[in-house]
């Protein structure tokens, strides 16, 4: 006796014999907005931008952390490559005055100062 052959199951695709070509992707879409999308913008948009700086940027940044009940902590970090920090009250302390010395002699904020009086 030989067994009934088996019924062919939907949900299971037929396995291809032997290599196939790749299908080809849909075209995408063309670079660029479409025709009248930004006349259809937002008119704030369009508005010049409202925060314009004042030639300024920041040079040297302290960060300070010191939740209640744990030990403090403190970073310096500046543009001219420095970067220090500190763990504890009386080292936290040292770092912000060391922080506000540096403002002077720093090379990064001395040649800003100089190229605006030249």
């Amino acid at each position: 006796m030989s067994t009934p052959p088996r019924p062919a199951l939907k949900s299971l695709p037929a396995t291809p014999i032997g290599p196939r070509a790749a299908a080809q992707a849909a075209p995408g879409p063309a670079v660029g907005e479409p025709k009248g999308a930004a006349r259809k913008g937002v008119p704030s948009a369009l508005r010049p931008d409202a925060h314009q700086g004042d030639g300024r940027y920041t040079v040297a940044w302290l960060c300070i952390c010191a939740p209640r009940g744990a030990v403090p902590t403190a970073t310096s970090k500046c543009l001219c490559g420095r970067d220090r920090s500190a763990v504890g009250h009386m080292k936290v302390l040292a770092l912000i005055e060391d922080h506000t010395a540096h403002r002077d002699v720093c090379p990064v904020r001395t040649n800003q100062e100089g190229r605006q009086a030249a």
